[in-house]
């Protein structure tokens, strides 16, 4: 363990009176709550989009990058807008797609030690950059119609499996999830298949929540037939 983690550790257990409690405490609740209005406000003008999730590390040469950014560019010429986590790599492309086809490209961004940046391809009146990664999510599940989900870490598998979450446990319309690159996600749906689903954790209609593809026709093809099938048209 690094040294500067273990000093976290120590000051996070340090005693605090009640005073300086409650003060953090509640200075806390009004940064939450500026940041879930501003970012309300902001996307509630802008309509509601197609998010594109994936990973900050991939790099420009990288497959999964061109394939992101035709993905976005297609969705965009369609008239459908464009949000990412406003990163680098994948949400790069997203924006990068987006913007490049003319169409609304958003980008939400958080502040992190290391990995996020903006990226240049993001409408300079479309970004958000919050401090909490929780208002920062209840924006993607707020203001986006479809998700798009590219191969990623961590952060990727959080946003993908709130969002299998939300729909299946009804608190979101089931708005379409479309995992691409077969390969990438193959031995991550036969363990969900074979261990959550054998063990009777999910059922069989739970699968059918996401839907996995390796080529942007596919992708995009998903979203258009979700809108074409609700009478709903693209926001922009």
């Amino acid at each position: 363990m690094k040294e500067q983690d273990e000093n976290e550790i120590r000051n996070a257990f340090k005693a605090k009176n009640w005073n300086e409690i409650k003060t953090h405490d509640s200075w806390s609740v009004f940064k939450i709550m500026s940041e879930f209005v501003d970012g309300y406000e902001k996307l509630a003008r802008i309509g509601p989009c197609v998010a594109i999730f994936g990973s900050a590390r991939t790099k420009p040469n990288d497959s999964y990058y061109r394939l992101t950014e035709e993905i976005a560019y297609l969705l965009t010429k369609k008239g459908f807008g464009i949000i990412t986590g406003g990163g680098p790599g994948i949400m790069e492309a997203g924006n990068k797609g987006a913007h490049f086809a003319g169409g609304k490209s958003v980008g939400i961004n958080i502040e992190l030690p290391f990995e996020q940046r903006p990226n240049p391809f993001i409408d300079p009146d479309k970004f958000l950059e919050f401090d909490y990664f929780f208002v920062r999510k209840v924006m993607f599940m707020r203001y986006s119609q479809g998700y798009i989900v590219l191969p990623g870490g961590f952060g990727t598998m959080d946003e993908l499996f709130e969002a299998i979450t939300l729909i299946q446990t009804q608190k979101l319309v089931k708005f379409p999830i479309v995992m691409v690159g077969i390969a990438y996600w193959k031995g991550l749906i036969d363990w969900i298949k074979t261990h959550m689903l054998e063990a009777g954790n999910i059922t069989e209609t739970d699968l059918e929540i996401f839907k996995l593809v390796d080529t942007a026709d596919e992708a995009v093809t998903i979203i258009e037939e979700f809108y074409k099938k609700y009478a709903l048209k693209p926001n922009f």
